[in-house]
């Protein structure tokens, strides 16, 4: 199956348990349907970790386990896959800026591969013209009837082939897929470095769940400290002893020169452009790196606990 057949499956089964996830799912005028997982449906806990399901196209595992008390005592949100390319770099990155007339989202899932439309897939490959698109949009707002016709265009299928989940990022199934993100911010480093993602076998990452924010504003800066400051992330790679010996230093947020501060202060720092900001911050604060053709282990990064409280409230 292609990955937005996959995720089209998972769609149907969170339908169908939409009164006990506390989602709302519609269509616009044009067909498209929208899963409502944290804009004005209630949403939650289960919701979001369905979600990040969908963004991996199904080729991911998602979990919510309990913290690690000297990080920060709340839950911690763990992903593990075996197809880290497909699932992380193919689907759940957010490569894809959605806007239209007073509306903005940044968009991820499987639909990214049926567009195909960034640069990032002349290198990974996985691009596809399945029958059906689905996609999540991180956004305040539901999308308009014009937004969805033009996302559909760009997938290549009819509007009502075309499915949405949405959440804002100030909610809880909004804030878990943002934190589910630790092994994509971990890849797409790498791939910023020029490693080679066709050696990476099987991922696994954690970060802390931050408290629900008061707007998307101040959750932004805690889900993305959540990564940063406190996420850990494992993976298994081919290949020579070296090349991972001189990577592992370069993968935490903290080779970057923005990194130590709470993601807020950095934001306002750079007047809330996210372009300004260092690229190589948006990084988990830990990676380690086995290589599973000679046994040899590559750690490096660290947390930073301080950081972590004070941006989630203590």
């Amino acid at each position: 199956m292609s990955l937005n057949e996959r995720a089209q499956r998972l769609c149907g089964r969170i339908v169908e348990q939409a009164d006990t996830l506390r989602i709302e799912a519609s269509q616009v005028e044009c067909g498209t349907r929208l899963i409502d997982c944290g804009v004005t449906a209630r949403g939650g806990l289960e919701a979001g970790r369905l979600m990040v399901e969908v963004c991996l196209a199904g080729l991911g595992r998602v979990d919510l386990t309990a913290g690690d008390a000297t990080l920060w005592p709340g839950p911690t949100v763990t992903v593990r896959t075996d197809a880290p390319l497909a699932a992380c770099m193919a689907s759940q990155y957010a490569g894809w800026q959605v806007a239209g007339d007073d509306f903005f989202a940044m968009g991820s899932g499987p639909m990214r591969a049926a567009a195909g439309r960034e640069e990032l897939f002349d290198d990974i490959g996985h691009r596809e013209r399945p029958e059906m698109a689905v996609g999540v949009l991180e956004t305040s707002q539901r999308p308009p009837d014009a937004v969805c016709r033009k996302l559909a265009s760009d997938c290549a299928v009819e509007p009502e082939r075309l499915t949405l989940l949405l959440a804002r990022t100030a909610s809880q199934a909004g804030a878990v897929q943002v934190v589910a993100r630790s092994i994509e911010t971990a890849l797409h480093k790498m791939y910023a470095l020029k490693f080679d993602l066709g050696r990476v076998e099987s991922g696994f990452g954690t970060a802390p769940l931050p408290p629900v924010a008061g707007d998307d504003l101040a959750a932004i800066g805690r889900t993305n400290d959540a990564v940063l400051y406190g996420g850990r992330v494992t993976l298994w790679v081919r290949g020579d002893d070296d090349s991972l010996a001189a990577l592992a230093p370069e993968v935490p947020s903290c080779s970057s020169a923005d990194y130590g501060e709470p993601f807020a202060d950095i934001f306002e720092r750079y007047d809330r452009d996210f372009y300004k900001i260092d690229p190589l911050l948006f990084s988990p604060a830990e990676v380690t790196l086995f290589n599973v053709d000679t046994g040899n282990t590559f750690r490096s990064g660290q947390l930073l606990p301080d950081v972590i409280v004070r941006s989630f409230g203590g």
